[in-house]
């Protein structure tokens, strides 16, 4: 079975496409390559033993895309093609419109026209907005998100929902909190372009001398010890979720309207001092930091009930937040080797 993976050379796209194959899946990757390199597909096939194939163009090019399809007979898809950074996304809000949406909907068309389901979207607890009160389950309403990157996601999921309603599709919408660490062998992980934006990311090259001091965004929030509370989760763990969500769909009976929706997430919300606490510890460095305004886009705190994946998907997290963390450090020791 051929499953399309969109930014399949991405940090979670990358992880999943390991997943896929090693639980005896074919791989079509579409990567753009924006937020990636060619050396992770070498890397994928070093791991796992097994070459995916992969198209290196912009989804937004319906042409090409439609050529994928012509050369492929592609069962399922997951779509990890967007651009992810809360900050970014104020600054630069119809570049990631334009990205998030369009790509979506033209991957959706080559899904209508041959009659294509499984379909599992990368989305994000951005859609929660702020919630009203902690664990976020499923049920939890959905609030207008306080950033682009948020309402692209939120979007996406109403797109996929009218989908799949109208043409009887089998859709999963996966919406995980935050991503961390990097494979065990350490010849995967995030490879943020520029600045990060991410909290980790920004840890990780602090410690490694890149940056000179952490920014924290904020130390007046209502929380522990004043500074923002996320849920972290480990990539690996995450991937095993997309595996699990896409067999789940592909086991249910064709030409039926499946709509799933899991929050992906350790149940345990971590505040940023404590992440930079928790990297000290597990890899035994300094991290220099200084406290900065809050930042526009940011919530306060957000953490997931994530018992709906563990009952229905047979998942559940389980990498502490200081082993994923250790992963992180392997991962940038990796990425200086190669410098």
């Amino acid at each position: 079975m051929a499953i399309l993976v969109t930014g399949g050379l991405g940090y979670i796209g990358s992880h999943t496409v390991v997943e896929l194959l090693n639980n005896g899946f074919d791989v079509v990757i579409v990567d753009d390559l924006s937020n990636s390199e060619r050396f992770i597909l070498k890397n994928i096939e070093e791991i796992t033993g097994k070459k995916p194939v992969f198209y290196p163009f912009d989804l937004k090019r319906k042409e090409l895309l439609n050529q994928v399809f012509e050369a492929h007979q592609i069962d399922g898809c997951i779509n990890f093609a967007a651009y992810k950074a809360v900050g970014e996304s104020q600054e630069k809000p119809i570049d990631y419109y334009e990205n998030n949406l369009f790509s979506l909907i033209n991957i959706l068309q080559e899904f209508k026209a041959r009659d294509i389901s499984n379909f599992i979207f990368s989305s994000s607890c951005t859609v929660y907005g702020q919630a009203d009160v902690m664990p976020i389950d499923e049920n939890t309403p959905l609030k207008m998100p306080e950033s682009v990157y948020g309402k692209t996601k939120q979007m996406g999921e109403e797109i996929l929902i009218d989908f799949a309603k109208a043409y009887q599709r089998k859709i999963s919408l996966l919406r995980y909190f935050n991503p961390i660490g990097a494979h065990p062998t350490a010849k995967i992980g995030e490879l943020p372009v520029g600045v990060p934006y991410n909290l980790v990311p920004y840890v990780m090259q602090t410690a490694a001398g890149v940056r000179e001091k952490l920014n924290i965004w904020g130390n007046d929030y209502p929380t522990v010890d004043g500074t923002a509370v996320r849920d972290y989760i480990y990539v690996v763990d995450l991937a095993k979720a997309h595996v699990a969500a896409l067999k789940r769909l592909m086991e249910m009976e064709p030409e039926k309207t499946v709509i799933d929706t899991y929050n992906l997430g350790t149940g345990k919300g971590s505040s940023v001092l404590e992440v930079v606490k928790a990297f000290e510890r597990a890899n035994n460095v300094e991290i220099p930091y200084q406290i900065c305004e809050r930042r526009e886009g940011d919530i306060t705190i957000a953490y997931a009930n994530a018992d709906k994946a563990e009952r229905e998907l047979n998942w559940k997290s389980e990498t502490s937040l200081e082993d994923a963390l250790k992963t992180t450090w392997e991962w940038q020791k990796y990425l200086d080797s190669r410098n």
